[in-house]
């Protein structure tokens, strides 16, 4: 026998005792969640479990029944709950031909035989599909405050749980309490945990973060106190302090004693008049790195007295420096390759990040994409719903005027038929052998009749004359006209020439059940199945004209 697994994710506990608009019967609560069952299982001790707590209840292993214990029925192995043993049906095990031929020698020989063969069946646990049943035709309401929905839990469970737009969800990010149908709202726009992009850099960050970000972010713009130049990017900042002819720094031989702090566009002038006070300044310094020198012996040259200057004298010519030239060459390119390596690293570091930020942007703005998209597919089928019951509506209420168009109260009913060629046809060929004339009245309050006619005629007349009914129909007022119908009954067809119209009339067998009161929509039919030959309507017939002919009803109002 084929298992079901007990493996669903999915799976829900009970439904609420409270959705349901009656009283609840004990036999459809489930004995672990105490609610309404959902999925109900049926394990060998009869009691019934919903399938999400029957799975929780033995995941762990065989578990006694509670159930059987509070009732005081407690039997082993019976009452073990085990979701090994969980069956796609409550139906028994096939058995060979052998072993039937054997239980049933055994029910001949012993008595016992209901025992015998219970002791022989593997006890199950079976999903309760009748009970399923039960359950899913019972009346439901909706819990959620302000929402007015009803109708049974088949129809909660299918189309409202989960769905309302009046139930209070949580935010997932902020674990505030919303209505559902705020969700979007409240994610983009009121959610303080909400994650957003910094529209300078595109950075993903937190909303209660906003200010932090700002004040580190790289692309942020700021103005230059000095200048008023707006919009500059706070990683580009300190490039324009530099920059700015109006910002002010200070002099480049501050380091040997000069104290002026100058605008920039200025600098070059104080530089050029300040040359004198510069090298003053500078002289100290190159007379102390000069006797440092001179300390320090030297294979290469020497460093000598020269007009109270720390001089570096050359080396005589002839001295060979190859090597030592050679290796400084050497060090010097090596130095400039790799800060040219370095200088690539950083940059393609830089694409690295910048990518990754727009990536991770794109994913964000794609997820956001996908739940509007989700919401708006929701929405138009809600609006495709709404459209085909209107449309039925509208179509509903047109086949009324047409109806009232042509209705008439006095007995007296003229049918105009055209396309008549084609509706034969159709009548020939079986597509639609009778058509049935809109209802007319005897009056306002009377009887309700419509005629039902046979363009290629029906029983003795079929294929040779056409055939004519006279129909009662059930109305709003039935139940103050007299019964049977006995009203006499004349049918025509006109000669649009008005010389010579074909006339039949009946009065009503009152003991026919087609003219007692209607039980069904309508009764059936009573008429004239040679009504006109269908010789009469060939060539230029006068009760044929412009592939019309026209069919009139009289009832006979006397005594009503």
């Amino acid at each position: 026998m084929a298992r079901i697994s007990l493996d669903c994710p999915n799976s829900l506990p009970g439904i609420p005792l409270s959705v349901l608009s009656v009283p609840m019967e004990n036999k459809y609560k489930c004995q672990q969640c105490l609610q309404v069952l959902r999925k109900p299982v049926q394990a060998q001790c009869g009691h019934r479990f919903c399938v999400h707590c029957f799975k929780q209840l033995t995941s762990s292993g065989p578990k006694p029944c509670e159930a059987c214990r509070q009732e005081e029925i407690y039997e082993e192995p019976i009452s073990i709950l085990n979701s090994n043993e969980l069956h796609a049906g409550g139906s028994f095990p096939h058995f060979s031909l052998q072993q039937c031929n054997l239980l049933c020698l055994t029910a001949i020989k012993f008595r016992g035989f209901v025992n015998s063969l219970s002791s022989l069946l593997p006890r199950q646990a079976f999903p309760d599909n009748a009970a399923g049943r039960e359950i899913a035709s019972l009346p439901a309401r909706c819990l959620n405050q302000g929402c007015n929905w009803t109708g049974s839990i088949k129809e909660y469970e299918a189309q409202h749980e989960g769905r309302c737009e009046f139930e209070r969800i949580q935010c997932e990010a902020c674990q505030t309490s919303i209505l559902r149908t705020e969700k979007d709202r409240h994610t983009e726009r009121e959610c303080e945990a909400r994650t957003l992009n910094c529209k300078y850099c595109k950075l993903t960050f937190n909303f209660k973060d906003i200010k932090a970000h700002d004040e580190i972010c790289l692309k942020f713009p700021l103005q230059c106190k000095e200048c008023g130049k707006k919009k500059i990017p706070r990683e580009k900042f300190n490039d324009h302090t530099k920059s700015c002819a109006k910002s002010k720094s200070a002099c480049p031989f501050n380091e040997v004693g000069c104290k002026s702090v100058i605008d920039n566009g200025k600098l070059s002038d104080h530089e050029h008049s300040s040359t004198m006070e510069h090298l003053r300044l500078l002289l100290p310094m190159v007379l102390s790195i000069a006797r440092t020198r001179a300390d320090a012996p030297g294979p290469a040259g020497e460093w000598q007295e020269d007009s109270g200057l720390g001089l570096y004298r050359a080396p005589e010519e002839g001295v060979n420096m190859g090597a030592g030239a050679a290796a400084s060459a050497q060090s010097v390119d090596i130095e400039k390759k790799v800060n040219a390596l370095e200088n690539i690293v950083c940059v393609l570091n830089r694409e690295v990040e910048r990518s990754s930020v727009t990536m991770e942007a794109f994913s964000h703005q794609h997820r956001l994409d996908q739940e509007k998209i989700e919401n708006l597919s929701n929405k138009m089928r809600q609006l495709e719903r709404t459209l085909t019951m209107k449309d039925l509506q509208l179509s509903e209420t047109e086949q009324l005027l047409r109806e009232l168009q042509l209705c008439t109260y006095d007995g007296i009913f003229v049918w105009k038929i055209i396309d008549f060629s084609r509706r034969r046809q159709d009548a020939v060929a079986g597509r639609a052998p009778a058509m049935f004339s809109p209802a007319f009245y005897s009056s306002k309050y009377g009887y309700k009749m419509c005629l039902r006619l046979y363009l290629n005629g029906d029983g003795t007349g079929r294929g040779t004359h056409l055939s004519l009914f006279f129909v009662v129909m059930r109305g709003k007022y039935d139940a103050l006209l007299k019964w049977p119908f006995s009203q006499k009954v004349t049918l025509m067809l006109l000669d649009q020439n008005n010389r010579e119209h074909i006339i039949d009339a009946f009065r009503p067998d009152v003991s026919s059940t087609s003219f007692q009161r209607p039980i069904s929509e309508m009764n059936i039919a009573s008429g004239c199945p040679l009504f006109c030959p269908l010789a009469k309507l060939a060539g230029k017939s006068p009760y044929l004209r412009d592939d019309t002919i026209f069919i009139k009803a009289i009832v006979d109002l006397t005594g009503l």
